[in-house]
Parts: structure tokens; sequence; C-alpha cells
């Protein structure tokens, strides 16, 4: 069993400081990335209207119902994933974890059913998640979730195809760097409030999904 060790910290070209979680060979963020710029200090464009969201390969950001003040904090920022591929998103030293860096997590952490009893718990945070009445989703009991420190908070995400903000309280959706495919989508990594398994599926790139970064070795 591999215990996660707390303690150390990274700080992004913005001055946000986030924790971390070493778990075996890898080192996580305990919270989601919301640097307003790349790592050569390059401003991202922040997006706020819906049709410039879904501008085919934009770049850019924005914030849960484009409100900083409630959401940057607790939950991060929203990217497209044209703004993940372009390998200057994380802080230097780190990337955008692939879909099998996370599987590589999931199979670090699965010791940890004995605690939280599920994957999908073992990932998310003990507050902010819906009630769900099914036993072992993240929605039921959750205050013996999060037995890996990663803290998955159920921010939410912006949908692309009415580029509208929707399930906060419900769902933690991160960008991987691994693409489904060359033109329209990529894989995504999710927790659902009533589910007890980790989703991994194919996101439209167009989506505004929250990211975790993990530390190069």
């Amino acid at each position: 069993m591999y215990e996660p060790k707390f303690g150390d910290t990274v700080t992004d070209v913005d001055g946000n400081v986030y924790h971390t979680v070493t778990i075996a060979s890898q080192t996580w963020m305990t919270e989601n990335l919301r640097t307003t710029h790349f790592n050569d200090s390059t401003a991202i464009t922040l997006i706020t209207d819906s049709a410039s969201w879904g501008n085919p390969t934009k770049t850019g950001y924005c914030w849960y119902n484009n409100d900083s003040v409630a959401y940057k904090n607790n939950f991060g920022a929203l990217y497209s994933w044209y703004t993940v591929n372009t390998g200057k998103l994380a802080p230097k030293g780190w990337h955008v974890a692939s879909a099998d860096e996370w599987l590589t997590l999931e199979n670090n952490v699965s010791s940890y059913i004995s605690t939280s009893k599920t994957l999908a718990k073992i990932l998310a945070s003990t507050t902010g998640w819906r009630q769900s009445l099914n036993s072992g989703t993240v929605g039921n009991y959750p205050a013996i979730n999060n037995a890996s420190g990663i803290n998955g908070l159920p921010g939410g995400y912006r949908i692309n195809y009415i580029r509208s903000f929707s399930k906060k309280d419900s769902l933690a959706a991160w960008w991987t760097s691994t693409q489904s495919d060359t033109i329209r989508y990529s894989v995504g990594l999710s927790l659902h409030f009533d589910q007890s398994y980790v989703e991994r599926r194919g996101y439209s790139k167009w989506c505004g999904l929250s990211v975790r970064c993990v530390k190069n070795n």
C-alpha cells in the first residue's frame, strides 16, 4: 500500500500556490489549475461569451458561470482542450496528466478501498457533492471520500454544444493530454455524484473542463 505524502507545494506563473500529494512515484496537485497565463507568461484569453467559446481550435479559459469570485479559489478555471494542447499550461517542471497517468494513479490508490469503499470515492472530495442514496457512489456518505488526498471537487463544466455551464455539485471533470482522435474529441476523466466508478471518455475539445497537473519525473 502506498501511503500519500503531503506537505509540498508548487507555484504557477501567476503566483497561485497549490498543495501536492505524492503517491508512489507520482506527485499530483491536490487542487485544480487556476492560472490565467501560460508558463512562458503569455496571457490566456478569458472567454466569457458563448459564440467565442465555440470557435474551433481557439485557446482560452473561463470561470464557472463567469464568476471568478465564487469559483476561482475552490474550483479553478475551465480550459478548452486546445489550451491544454499547447504544452504550456502547467507550471514548469509539471505537465497536464495523461490518461495513462490517471490510470496509474487509480492503480496506486486501489488499496484505499477499505477506507473510501469505491475508486470514485477514493478520488473525490468529502464536500460539495449532491446527495446520492445509492451506496458506494460519490454523493453517498461523502465523509469517507478522499482517502487518496486527490480531493476531486464537483466544479462542473462548460458544455460545448450549447456553451453553457452545467453540473456544478454533481460532476468533477478533467482534461487529460490524450487525444481520442485528431479532429473532435480528447480524453477526459470524470467523477459523478451518483456513480461509484471513474469514467474515462471522449469530450469535445470545445468543452471547458478542469485540469490537474502531475510533476515531471
